[in-house]
């Protein structure tokens, strides 16, 4: 690669001497219809550094390290003196021992180009993509296909070998990256919803507000379950279907009349009345109301795609419970502003756990599918509410899944895992975790005051007595001081012993 292959875009009179050489780094690439544009950062002999746009019409990948010389040329040309392919992050080829095969690739595309052909062969592009995610995350990989990849596209490919991959339609569920990018932007705007209930109890009470916002406040407390509710399996139905995690599903069913008591529902009405009471809120129009809903609503994923090259491909799943946060109170009843602000941020954390779902939603490395159910059920205790915090899990074969498809009962050899986690007065936090394979079912708790782990642990005989009155075979039940460990080698199913073994 020796010869005058780039060109600068802009002069640079005086950067380097004529005949002085410089190292330099491709920080980012584009393509421009035929030609390629890269910026580049040059480390000049002094010390300081300079960023040069150049244009080429052969690519070099972000991170090559090459060598520029200014020429005696009036034009201000760079010359690659130097780029070895053990200089060049591209990759010809897969290691199979950091991504094995079967693994999900997803990837931008950063160039295409047609290769040359003879005459009666079959026409070959080769196209360099940006890897997302895996531990090759960062890296360029050189790909040639029977036909053109669409630059700036994101691509999914299952690895076939280490120089073959077979590409799969980009879907939400496959697409984590995205909801990974959507999820860290929503819980930087949610809160905790004892907020925003806080305040509709003040709204409710308060002659100055509006008849129809008074009203609806109303019924969204009057829809919240209390706790005798919630022990009831058939109130404890009602109460996740009502949680908002299915709202969109409803939605698409177009099941207007189950929306009522849906509590995303409400607080999206609750938004929309409120902002058109505000007094002197130019600022909440209809058009700018529909631009901050959709901050909170999942319809942002489709248009997050396109910056999937800014999401960090190491981030973990979110983190289960979500951590309380609560924003500023209310000052008066009639702040509408600030109720406004509440119920934001209280849709935001639901829509947190509906992505969280999502995003632990999916084929595991065993080739199991894992279906995950995660929201927050405000339950009322009195004048107060109490945050119940859920998490359903799924895991079933690939012939469970086969069999519950043409049968519609639920198979009861799939695993199912359920988490809880609650703040009840004078308990302090508590954790649940438990999961149920064949009728079987172990448990683990944590309480985070160690008063209440020891009046824990002197119940779990009765607990246990009372499982098995209902039909359930019980396996080990331990409740530990403290909280729940935490990390990507600290999943469930690797805690408890395996009984069958």
């Amino acid at each position: 690669m020796t010869g005058e292959l780039l060109r600068l875009l802009q002069p640079q009179p005086g950067l380097l001497a004529s005949g002085e050489t410089a190292r330099a780094e491709v920080m980012s690439l584009r393509q421009v219809g035929q030609d390629f544009q890269m910026l580049l950062r040059l480390n000049l002999p002094n010390g300081n550094q300079a960023q040069l746009q150049a244009s080429a019409s052969q690519p070099l990948p972000p991170g090559s390290q090459v060598s520029v010389m200014q020429t005696d040329s009036s034009r201000l040309a760079v010359l690659v003196q130097q780029a070895n392919a053990s200089n060049i992050a591209t990759l010809t080829r897969l290691d199979t021992s950091q991504v094995p095969v079967g693994t999900l690739l997803q990837g931008k595309v950063l160039t295409s180009q047609a290769l040359p052909q003879a005459s009666g062969e079959i026409a070959s592009f080769r196209s360099l993509v940006s890897l997302l995610n895996s531990s090759q995350a960062g890296a360029t990989l050189r790909i040639d296909s029977p036909r053109p990849l669409p630059v700036g596209s994101l691509l999914s490919a299952l690895v076939q070998s280490d120089q073959s991959l077979r590409f799969v339609p980009l879907s939400g569920r496959q697409d984590q990256l995205a909801v990974a990018q959507l999820l860290a932007n929503q819980q930087t705007q949610q809160a905790s919803l004892p907020g925003v209930l806080n305040a509709l109890q003040q709204i409710a009470s308060s002659p100055d507000a509006g008849v129809e916002l008074r009203a609806s406040a109303e019924r969204l407390l009057a829809s919240l379950p209390d706790a005798r509710q919630v022990s009831d399996a058939k109130g404890l139905a009602q109460a996740l279907d009502s949680s908002g995690a299915f709202l969109e599903a409803k939605l698409l069913g177009s099941q207007v009349a189950s929306l009522a008591p849906d509590l995303k529902a409400q607080l999206l009405r609750l938004v929309a009345q409120a902002s058109a009471q505000a007094p002197g809120s130019t600022a909440l129009n209809p058009a700018q109301l529909a631009s901050t809903l959709a901050r909170v609503l999942p319809g942002l994923a489709r248009n997050a795609l396109g910056m999937l090259g800014q999401v960090s491909p190491r981030q973990m799943p979110g983190a289960f419970p979500l951590p309380t946060r609560l924003l500023q109170s209310l000052e008066d009843s009639a702040d509408l502003q600030q109720l406004l602000r509440l119920a934001a941020a209280a849709i935001s954390r639901l829509q947190s756990h509906s992505l969280s779902s999502l995003q632990q939603t999916g084929t595991l490395e065993n080739g199991n599918q894992q279906t995950t159910w995660q929201t927050e059920i405000p339950v009322r205790h009195g004048q107060e509410f109490i945050p119940l915090q859920v998490k359903l899990q799924r895991e079933e074969t690939p012939e469970q899944q086969a069999e519950r498809e043409r049968e519609p009962r639920e198979p009861l050899e799939a695993l199912w895992r359920i988490e809880l986690a609650f703040d009840l007065a004078p308990l302090g936090p508590l954790q649940v975790q438990a999961q149920l394979l064949q009728g079987r079912l172990s448990g683990q708790l944590w309480a985070e005051h160690e008063q209440t782990a020891r009046l824990i642990d002197s119940q779990l005989g009765t607990l246990r007595e009372r499982l098995l009155a209902r039909g359930l075979d019980v396996g080990d039940l331990e409740c530990h001081p403290g909280t729940p460990p935490q990390g990507p080698r600290t999943r469930l199913e690797q805690r408890w012993v395996d009984e069958t073994a």
